[in-house]
């Protein structure tokens, strides 16, 4: 449409999202961590199967270009399993953090659940409020760094990440990487809602979501996934 540039009812609706917020809030981008950020290889038990994957750096770049904190939530029930401890969680992280940093960015803050209703470690077996697709994590990062998260976005590759940020009130999207082709291909008949964006990979979610706030972006679209 030329000389008149035509609405976008979804960016209309973010903007009047961070419009009527609290002035004290601000919204967020929650990542899952394995299949998001990291290689999804099964259960990460020893430091060297975390692989970050190599648009990563990117992505978390131009995520934080939008002045939003960008968050890591993550399942890591293999602690109350007993399949690692939560030292080698923390060293995961660090590896994580470290790679960006060599890349000149960061994440914000790490928050795992390491929880389970069958945990084999006592400590860890229980019906918690952090493990997704409950909010718990989501809620305690809210609280430390002021978050409005009907407001924010939530990404990672598993539908227990999308129903975490419909639980929110937040916008989702599922990525194509880690288990996220396979969930969408073999059982989005069986969803209730879905997504509200698809993306082939995190890199590609944050063009996506840089389009959606109207922020400029000097990445190229990548290309997007073959769903019908």
């Amino acid at each position: 449409m030329i000389g008149r540039q035509q609405d976008n009812p979804v960016r209309n609706k973010l903007s009047e999202d961070l419009g009527t917020a609290n002035s004290r809030l601000r919204p967020a981008i929650f990542l899952d961590r394995d299949g998001t950020v990291t290689e999804e290889v099964g259960y990460i038990n020893h430091i060297d199967r975390a692989q970050m994957y190599a648009w990563a750096p990117e992505a978390v770049r131009m995520l934080k270009s939008t002045g939003f904190p960008v968050i890591i939530v993550t399942n890591q029930s293999g602690v109350g399993r007993g399949y690692f401890t939560e030292e080698l969680v923390a060293r995961v992280h660090r590896k994580i953090q470290e790679e960006l940093a060599m890349e000149g960015t960061k994440l914000d803050a790490f928050y795992y659940c390491p929880h389970h209703p069958n945990a084999v470690i006592e400590a860890y077996r229980q019906n918690c409020d952090c493990r997704k697709p409950s909010t718990g994590m989501a809620d305690e990062a809210a609280e430390r760094f002021g978050i409005d998260l009907k407001a924010s976005y939530m990404v990672g590759d598993t539908y227990r990440d999308m129903q975490m940020g419909f639980n929110m009130g937040a916008r989702t999207v599922l990525l194509m990487t880690g288990y996220g082709r396979g969930e969408y291909e073999h059982h989005r008949e069986t969803w209730a809602r879905m997504p509200d964006l698809i993306a082939e990979n995190l890199l590609d979610a944050a063009v996506q979501i840089l389009k959606e706030l109207n922020i400029p972006s000097d990445a190229e679209r990548v290309p997007g996934p073959q769903v019908s």
